[in-house]
């Protein structure tokens, strides 16, 4: 083979490889440009560095703590701070104390007035019906309306205890005081059923005008003509002297 031939191949060979060489690396240079592309496409951006804090103590003055509630509200109104106070506690609604007293076993003494021992009660807000009162009726004729009023409250009463409010059970003679059974206030009861009358200012004057249009009870005729009073089933007991 002739010397040119053979150098002229060699030529050939290097120019080759030269080109082989500078192709990989041109290759390794755009797929590191790439993947750092991708990278930077895909990272988050850099969050800006907290400022310093100050020294400065007018601006400490208006500092204030950022939270959910906080961030939709000014921080100060009219040039002033706002400042934070501690939520309103309810207050507890007070119960009245019952200070009343309770009295067992009273006596009817006539539609009105209780009896213990020596010492009477009269219930307030009504007049008392007088056991020996005589109503007349619708007929013109005379019906004993205090005796019968004293039996049906006397009926009412069965001897159970009375819760009055008074201040003690200590008092002598005679004192008025408003009278429950339960839930019960007795001179409603006896005012509803006309065996009493209210007494002049009582809040009980629109219930007994009621039981007077209606002729309940003394406004009426003698219930003993119609449907008489049925007798209590079994005798009461008799009141102690002064159950106090």
């Amino acid at each position: 083979m002739r010397p040119a031939t053979i150098l002229t191949s060699v030529a050939g060979i290097g120019i080759v490889v030269a080109l082989i060489a500078t192709g990989g690396q041109r290759l390794r240079t755009d797929t590191q440009q790439t993947a750092a592309a991708d990278d930077e496409a895909t990272s988050p951006p850099l969050m800006e560095a907290a400022p310093a804090p100050t020294t400065d103590p007018a601006a400490s003055m208006n500092a204030r703590p950022i939270d959910d509630a906080s961030q939709f509200y000014p921080a100060s109104v009219d040039g002033k701070p706002l400042e934070r106070v501690a939520a309103a506690i309810p207050e507890t609604p007070k119960v009245k104390a019952d200070n009343g007293v309770d009295l067992p076993r009273p006596v009817a003494e006539s539609a009105g007035i209780l009896g213990f021992g020596d010492r009477r009660l009269q219930l307030a807000g009504i007049e008392a019906t007088p056991s020996d009162k005589v109503c007349n009726g619708t007929d013109g004729g005379e019906w004993p309306c205090g005796m019968l009023a004293k039996t049906n409250f006397r009926l009412f009463l069965r001897l159970r205890t009375v819760h009055c409010d008074l201040d003690n059970a200590s008092w002598s003679g005679t004192t008025s005081a408003s009278c429950k059974i339960g839930a019960q206030d007795i001179s409603r009861w006896l005012v509803e059923n006309g065996w009493a009358a209210p007494s002049e200012g009582s809040s009980l004057a629109d219930i007994g005008k009621t039981a007077k249009d209606e002729k309940k009870g003394i406004y009426g005729d003698d219930p003993r003509k119609g449907d008489p009073l049925t007798p209590a089933t079994e005798p009461l007991p008799e009141g102690p002297s002064d159950p106090l």
